[in-house]
């Protein structure tokens, strides 16, 4: 964070404004992160009129959300007409504040376009009234730079219980604790609903389509869907009608899982989540919806981690990496990276998945890895021959 004894933000202005937009366009993930912060501007204008500025994957969600009044889902006009018409539209609403939680180059040129007087700005943007002013911002992990933002925009964390505030590091970790109470928890939102009864367990296996790299192989999702249903627990397959092949791999292979690829909203993926034994998937924004709502989870995330790294960053959190800027916070989360998830095996995420204490006594153990082998002798100097040159492949263990 910066130094606090070099820079002191300007005072926020608290509950005396009348309009204050947020502006959060997505992806799922970084939706679901930010939703501590936006929490935060709830509890710091509690009076206000408060707008969010989203796209339509969100819109629904938001607006059950207790912390918006209104929600906008045109956040990101496809053509330069419709950006000149929303930047039209933002000056005229007539806003006292604006917290930019998206802060890219698109969000930098609304701002830029706010002729005249223009409101207070929290953001990055260059000449924002308070501005978040650290120059490695995008280094941080998600939650970090959301709370040094917010720090910047004159606000300060509380002391425990005081919902006006929050404590670096914890209390912006985001909940979906209201969407239960908002909807009076209807039988859509029931695990009964999708004809699961008793314990059931989450797979998350999808991933983005373009990095192959963070997809773990189908068939090991689907042997672990066969270990925890012969351990009573139900695998339950969750993702959209992308993942419909992968999801028919799972239950060819195991019989006992249940699909709702396809059939969930994001309050069925948050409800579903709360009651799971545990969810196992990669870096995608389901599983930050899963942390969101307490799940114990693992994580799959697909992060190069060579010796020159380990040597300069001392720590794969590090968020010079992307683990480092982006891992799942919010229920208690074990994550285990490769350079590509293929190097995962399904003991892995087993010892992993036990690790969290949430598996039936009963659930069979992984077979003990046996012994290395010695390492083949030079036939004239004896000297051992690394496996490169013996032919021999070298198997990975488990990076957690």
């Amino acid at each position: 964070m910066s130094d606090p004894s070099t820079f002191y933000p300007p005072p926020n202005p608290g509950d005396t404004l009348k309009r204050v937009l947020v502006i959060k366009l997505g992806a799922l993930g970084d939706f679901m992160q930010a939703l501590g912060a936006m929490r935060v501007v709830r509890a710091t204008h509690p009076s206000a009129r408060i707008t969010l500025l989203t796209t339509e994957p969100f819109e629904a969600f938001a607006k059950a959300c207790p912390y918006f009044d209104i929600v906008e889902a045109d956040g990101r006009p496809r053509d330069i007409k419709g950006r000149a018409d929303l930047i039209r539209r933002l000056r005229s609403a007539g806003y006292d504040m604006v917290y930019d939680f998206q802060n890219n180059d698109r969000t930098a040129q609304y701002f830029a376009g706010l002729t005249g007087k223009k409101p207070l700005w929290s953001g990055a943007a260059n000449g924002a009234s308070h501005q978040h002013r650290n120059a490695n911002r995008a280094m941080m992990h998600n939650f970090d730079r959301l709370a040094e933002q917010l720090l910047h925009a004159g606000l300060s964390p509380k002391p425990p219980g005081d919902p006006t505030g929050w404590i670096i590091g914890q209390d912006l970790a985001p909940s979906v604790e209201w969407v239960r109470p908002a909807f009076r928890d209807p039988p859509r939102f029931q695990p009964e609903f999708f004809n699961l009864y008793g314990p059931y367990m989450l797979l998350i296996p999808g991933s983005s389509a373009d990095h192959p790299e963070k997809r773990w192989p189908g068939d090991r999702f689907a042997q672990i869907a066969k270990w925890v249903a012969d351990a009573g627990i139900t695998p339950v397959i969750l993702g959209t009608k992308a993942e419909a092949e992968v999801g028919n791999q799972i239950m060819k292979f195991e019989p006992r899982a249940k699909s709702v690829i396809g059939r969930t909203d994001l309050f069925q993926l948050a409800t579903l989540s709360q009651r799971a034994v545990l969810a196992i998937g990669g870096d995608t924004g389901p599983m930050h919806l899963a942390a969101a709502a307490r799940a114990p989870g693992v994580c799959l995330f697909a992060q190069e981690w060579t010796d020159t790294m380990a040597s300069d960053l001392h720590s794969v959190h590090n968020p010079q990496t992307r683990l480092g800027r982006a891992a799942p916070r919010g229920g208690p989360m074990i994550v285990l990276y490769a350079a590509s998830l293929d190097a995962l095996s399904v003991d892995d995420v087993k010892y992993a998945a036990l690790g969290m204490n949430v598996l039936p006594p009963n659930i069979a153990r992984p077979e003990p890895k046996p012994p290395p082998e010695p390492e083949p002798a030079d036939e004239v100097t004896g000297d051992a021959v690394p496996p490169s040159e013996s032919g021999a492949e070298l198997a990975p263990g488990p990076d957690s």
